[in-house]
Order: structure tokens, then C-alpha cells, then sequence
């Protein structure tokens, strides 16, 4: 039976049911299989009331005695159960369930599966699993699997259509090689999907999931491998010279000495670039590590061998802080240039296209204006994407489309371990600065709730008596009080089109919006507010998103020359403002920004030679929220910090936008599963090298599940 057949050709899925399946995403008989238990019941641990244990999870077999469907709110329905056996009574409290009172009758034999509590008198469970169970019932003293339902379709009945799905698809084809199967001791796939639904024991569930994640991972690899290959066949790739005069003119022109880490991502870049197939190049970096000179001898490199080069940001004013850095670096070592944005007056504009059409100019630094169609290159040869993150997938590849076989450089200073970075971007080298040229420079951060913000203010303070100047972040432009909205009607400070592509504010608990009874901080508000109570003897400017590009300029003019000392922004400053003198950044309403932003953010301060204290102020009452910040407090390290989001919130959302080939990925966590995710992408690899087209008839039945990929990564790609 195929696995792309409707999910209707299973037995017992009537219209109805087939329209119940639809809404939880499944419409073939392959998404009923992959639709994985989200838990586990181990009904093998009956208790009776009497004996079971308060904080313990356990079964408890007994008869309903009584049940009540109440309504302590109008949307708020529950429906509270009494159940006794031969020892005592358990209460039952049931959220938002309602149709318990359809699916279950007093009188009826049930086991209960929870966490044991007690108040009120009584021991209870609240939202336990319930299942009825009678002579023709088995489950207890089994695992039970609870997959995701809806009102219209049970667990149970789940449960029943994916057994129908097993037993009418049994002789189900191995994508796997025998050889890898037996390489990685990896049960069959027939035997995990039965395994994996239908446990008979805690290890047979871990040893199913383990052989459908590697699965998911080697598929996902070979995927981006042979995107890579596609690429290769589109023309010849240059062989880029990369030990030629502009490379060694650059090398003399750089002011400071490279760290062993930039020497080591510099030369491996310059290797990948030379050989004869075309680069795909991941260089990390967190926060002020240095990647953008490593990227410079990239770009001379491609001006040495008669190309041009593109560097893509995301916002001007990280366009322009690369021109102002790289462009007398670039002016001594013979490499032309020119810098495009939206804002660049059309005079200009037009200077900058024909030089870069004509050859003329060897290298381009811009925004999403280098995209323009009218933007044509004579010979590129080398596409630089920074903060790659923040670019779409169209966006990148329509980029890559301003050459032939071009090589493609991403910079990102968002932290991704290893083992993201492989599962994610498993068709790129990859490099890694983890340290800064300026670890002598301490850099402090500190929590506080919203009454003790004068700590932060009196810090500020210091510093500007020291001389030094304070950045102070708001997660919103204009002035917002809670309105009872729905979470994505606020007005954030991501309206024009540099910031579209990155989420400004991660609100992480609904109920948060107004914590503490406080106002969410508006940067124009608290600009004023600041310049009048707190630092009247500074000059306070604002800066954010909506404003002309030559405004931001004016206003970051000020504050890198010190006529302003104060900068109140939103998340526009969070890439490409080098300050050295700036030593405290006020962040108001942290917990409404992720965690890879605020260290990004962070990053702002602590780049010269100067001590720097980051202040994180919150209202918020959630334990989550709560821990993140904490977790910015104890380490500086932006590595451990990714781990610790991915441990929360998994592999996507750390990267601002999900990446198309992750949303493949059900089973696999990237935190536990890095061991996994190194012997996937070394054995894609393997395969590759040995049958490019996975052609061979070992090979064949793997190749398709591979197209099958292709095709769902394209539509994801799509939206």
C-alpha cells in the first residue's frame, strides 16, 4: 500500500473522520504514521487509592461514581469526576473537556493515569488520561500512547486508525541501506513505526525513535547535499587566486593583529573559495567576535581573480557601519567599492549601477536594495550574506542568482551549536569564532523588576560622569498601553522593510502584557520621559526603524562622536553599531525579547577596552521568562546560551525565521540528539561520495523518500 495514498483508503476512516484527521494535517497514510504519540502512559504502575503516593504518577483502576459538567467562567467548562474503588475515592478535575460528559457514563470501569495530588480533603488528579477499560480492554498494564486528538476524534480512536494503518501497510519498504541499518543497529522501519506507537516497553519506544529520527536526519541531509550539487552543475565555478596583491595589500592594511581563530576561519574561507567546485560557506561568530575582516579577505580575493563581490545586510545602518569599516581598508588595498541602500539619492543610485554593470566597482555593500533587478554585475563571483538569518529563502537565493555558480559566504552572530548547524545548514563547511579580540573587557549583566530600575539609572549615570555613553532599548516605538489585544496586534518596532524579516519581540506569556501593572516601555515615551527626569544633563536621542535613513545616520553620528550620550532604540541597534565608548545598555521589558536577541543586543557594549554592565529590567511574573534572563545573568557565553533556548524552545525559532528543511523534522531534538545528527550527515556524505545519484539498487527505494522530501521542502519554501 502506498504511503501517499489518502488517508481515506484506511479502514474505519469515514468522511467524517477523514475531515477530523484533516485538521490535525493528516491527509495520507504516510502523516497518519508520522502522527507520533506526544506521551506516554505507563499503565503498568496500578495503585489503589489508598496506597498511591501524593507527587507520584500512577494508574488507578475504579468505577465512576459521579460526574458534573460546571462552568466556573463562561468559556471556561470543566467536568469533575468522583472514582472509587474497593480503598478510598479520587476527585478528577477535567479542563476544558466537555465531551467527557458524552464519552463517559457513571457506573463505567475506568483507569487514570496522573500526577497524584491532594487538597480539599481528597486525593486528586487534574487533566489525568482516561481510558475505559472493560474485558475486551488490554491497555492495562501496557504503555499507552496519547497522540495529539481533537474534540471530533479521541486518542482512542487515534489509536485504532493508526493499527489499522500498520496492520494494511505491513511489508512496508526500507528506505534504508541493510548495510547502514546494521552499521548503526537500527531496527527496521516496519518495526519502529509499530515500536514507536505501540510500545511494549520503555527501551523498544527509545530504540523506535532513535531509528525514525536518524531517518529524518539522513533524509534532510541528503537533501541539502545535493542542493549543493544542483548548484555545481549550473556552470563553471571560479577558482578564486586568494594569495594575490589586494589579499596581501588588505593584509598589510588591517591595524591589528588576527586572532588565531579569524586566522584559522580566514584561511579555511580562502581554501574553499580556490577549489574547483563552488563554496557554501557558514562562518559563526558571536557578538563582536570579528567576522567581518575575515569576510574582507574573501571579498579582496574575489577583486584579485577579475570578479566582483556582493555584501548583503540586513539593515542600513549595518550597511553603512561595514562601509565606514571596511571601505578605507578597502581604499588602501586597491579594491573599488561602493555602498547601495534604499535610502542612497538616485543620482548616486545610478552612478553605483552602471559602475557595478560596467565592472567598474568590485565590490558592492548594500541592503535588500542589491536585489533590485536593475542591479546587474558584470562578473560576480562571490555573494557575502550577513546575519543571514534575517533574509528569507527567496531573498538568498535570488542573490545567488547575480552570478554564475557563485561562492556564497553566510555570516551569522546568532549562536547555533554544531549540532543545529548540521541539522539546518547540513549543506555548508562551517567555521567558528567563539572568542573576542577584547576578552580583557568584562561585561556584567544584571535582573531587576520594574520598581528597582533605578539601579540601572544610577549605573547609567556613572558612566556618563566617566565620559562614556549608555544605550537604553524598548521592545516598542510609539506609545502603547494594554488595549486587551490580541497578542499580534501591537505595533512593534519592525514596520519598514529592514526589519521585517526578524521577529522584534518575543512576548513569551500572553498574560504578561501588562506584568506589575506596567506599561510596556515605548521607545519615543521613554526617550522624553528620560531626557526630562533622569538625564538632564545629557543629550538623549531616539532612534528606531521608521525613521528616514538619513535620520538613523544623523542621530548614530551624534552618538558615536559623543554629541549625544544617551541612545534610546528599539532592536534596530542590534547588529552593526560599534560604539566602543558605550558601556551600559538599559534593556526595558527584556522578557519580551528572546534570548538570542538580548545577547545579540548585549553585544553592543563591552567592545573597546572598557568595562560594561547590562541591565535587564522586567515586570514579568513568568517562570520561564524569568529563568531566561537569569540564564543571560550567568553566562556571557552566546554557545551556552543557544544550547539553553534550544532546550526550551527547540531548533527553529532560535534562528528568527525557520529554515524550510527543519519543519521536516518531528522526532529529532537538537540538544539531545547531537551524537545522531554527526553519524547522519557523515553517512549522507559517504553516500553521496559513493553513488551521487543514489542510482544503485541498493539505493533506489532511499532515493525516492529522498525526491519526496525535496518536493515538501519546496512547498514549505514556498508558503
Amino acid at each position: 500500500m502506498s504511503l501517499d495514498e489518502s488517508v481515506s483508503t484506511i479502514r474505519l476512516v469515514s468522511p467524517v473522520r477523514e475531515r477530523a484527521l484533516g485538521k490535525l494535517g493528516i491527509r495520507t497514510v504516510r502523516d497518519l504514521l508520522s502522527h507520533y504519540p506526544r506521551r506516554y502512559i505507563d499503565m503498568s504502575q496500578v495503585r489503589t487509592v489508598r496506597d498511591a503516593r501524593i507527587g507520584d504518577e500512577c494508574t488507578i483502576r475504579g468505577s465512576i461514581h459521579e460526574m458534573r459538567l460546571k462552568r466556573p467562567r463562561p468559556n471556561l467548562p470543566l467536568v469533575e469526576l468522583s472514582v472509587v474503588d474497593d480503598t478510598g475515592v479520587l476527585m478528577i478535575t477535567a479542563f476544558r473537556q466537555p465531551w467527557l460528559m458524552d464519552q463517559l457514563k457513571a457506573g463505567m470501569q475506568v483507569a487514570v493515569s496522573g500526577k497524584l495530588e491532594f487538597n480539599y480533603g481528597f486525593k486528586r488528579m487534574t487533566n489525568p488520561f482516561i481510558e475505559p477499560v472493560d474485558e475486551n480492554t488490554a491497555t492495562v498494564g501496557l504503555i499507552v500512547p496519547v497522540h495529539p486528538a481533537t474534540g471530533a476524534l479521541s486518542t482512542a480512536w487515534i489509536r485504532r486508525l493508526v493499527s489499522n494503518a500498520l496492520e494494511q501497510t505491513r511489508g512496508l519498504l526500507d528506505p534504508l541501506p541493510l548495510d547502514l541499518r546494521l552499521k548503526r543497529r537500527l531496527m527496521s522501519r516496519q518495526r519502529a513505526l509499530s515500536c514507536i506507537h505501540f510500545p511494549q516497553s520503555a527501551d523498544e519506544q527509545r530504540a523506535a525513535r532513535t531509528r525514525l529520527a536518524y531517518e529524518e536526519l539522513l533524509l534532510l541531509e541528503l537533501v541539502l547535499m545535493r542542493e549543493n550539487e544542483q548548484r555545481a552543475e549550473e556552470g563553471a565555478p571560479t577558482e578564486h587566486v586568494v594569495d594575490g596583491p589586494r589579499v596581501q595589500a588588505l593584509a598589510a592594511a588591517v591595524p591589528f593583529e588576527l586572532t588565531d581563530e579569524q586566522r584559522a576561519a580566514r584561511d579555511r574561507i580562502l581554501g574553499e573559495m580556490a577549489a574547483p567546485h563552488p563554496m557554501n560557506h557558514l562562518l559563526l561568530g558571536d557578538v563582536g567576535t570579528g567576522k567581518t575582516i575575515v569576510a574582507a579577505f574573501a571579498l579582496a580575493a574575489a577583486a584579485d581573480s577579475g570578479g566582483q563581490a556582493v555584501l548583503m545586510a540586513p539593515t542600513e545602518i549595518l550597511a553603512r557601519q561595514h562601509a565606514q569599516s571596511l571601505g578605507s581598508l578597502f581604499d588602501q588595498a586597491g579594491v573599488t567599492w561602493a555602498a547601495l541602500t534604499g535610502s542612497t539619492d538616485a543620482a548616486e543610485r545610478e552612478r553605483i549601477v552602471a559602475g557595478v554593470a560596467a565592472g567598474t566597482i568590485d565590490v558592492l555593500i548594500g541592503t535588500h536594495a542589491v536585489l533590485q533587478d536593475d542591479v546587474v554585475f558584470a562578473h560576480c563571483t562571490l555573494a557575502v550574506i550577513d546575519e543571514q538569518q534575517r533574509f528569507g529563502v527567496d531573498q538568498r537565493a535570488k542573490l545567488l542568482s547575480k552570478g554564475t555558480c557563485i561562492d556564497a559566504l553566510y555570516l551569522t552572530a546568532t549562536p547555533i551549536p554544531r549540532s543545529l548547524a548540521l541539522a539546518v545548514f547540513g549543506n555548508l563547511s562551517l567555521s567558528y569564532i567563539k572568542h573576542r579580540p577584547h576578552d580583557s573587557a568584562c561585561r556584567t549583566t544584571y535582573v531587576h523588576d520594574k520598581r528597582s530600575r533605578g539601579k540601572a539609572y544610577d549605573a547609567a549615570l556613572a558612566a556618563l560622569k566617566r565620559g562614556e555613553r549608555v544605550y537604553v532599548v524598548c521592545p516598542l516605538v510609539g506609545v502603547e498601553r494594554p488595549t486587551g489585544k490580541k497578542k499580534g496586534s501591537k505595533k512593534s518596532a519592525g514596520g519598514d522593510e529592514e526589519e521585517y524579516a526578524y521577529a522584534s519581540i518575543s512576548i513569551e506569556d500572553e498574560n504578561d502584557l501588562d506584568a506589575g501593572g506596567c506599561t510596556v516601555a515605548a521607545a519615543e515615551s521613554q526617550a522624553d520621559f528620560l531626557q526630562k527626569k533622569v538625564f538632564v544633563d545629557y543629550r538623549v536621542d531616539l532612534v528606531h526603524g521608521r525613521m528616514s535613513g538619513a535620520d538613523k545616520r544623523a542621530v548614530m553620528e551624534r552618538f558615536a562622536s559623543g554629541e549625544s550620550q544617551v541612545l534610546v532604540a528599539t532592536t534596530v541597534i542590534e547588529v552593526g553599531v560599534d560604539v566602543p565608548q558605550a558601556t551600559v545598555m538599559i534593556v526595558e521589558d527584556a522578557d519580551r525579547f528572546g534570548l538570542a536577541q538580548l545577547h545579540q543586543l548585549r553585544g553592543r557594549v563591552g567592545r573597546g577596552e572598557l568595562p560594561a554592565e547590562v541591565h535587564l529590567i522586567s515586570g514579568s511574573r513568568s517562570d520561564t521568562a524569568l529563568s531566561r534572563l537569569e540564564a543571560m545573568k550567568k553566562t556571557d557565553d552566546g554557545f551556552k546560551l543557544a544550547e539553553y533556548d534550544l532546550s526550551l524552545r527547540r531548533e527553529g525559532d532560535i534562528l528568527g525565521n525557520r529554515q524550510h528543511g527543519a519543519s521536516g523534522l518531528k522526532l529529532v531534538n537538537i540538544v539531545r540528539d547531537g551524537a545522531l545528527i554527526e553519524q547522519a550527515h557523515a553517512d549522507a556524505q559517504e553516500l553521496l561520495a559513493q553513488d551521487p545519484q543514489l542510482s544503485e539498487a541498493d539505493h533506489r527505494a532511499l532515493a525516492r523518500e529522498v525526491r519526496f522530501v525535496e518536493r515538501r521542502a519546496t512547498v514549505v519554501a514556498g508558503g
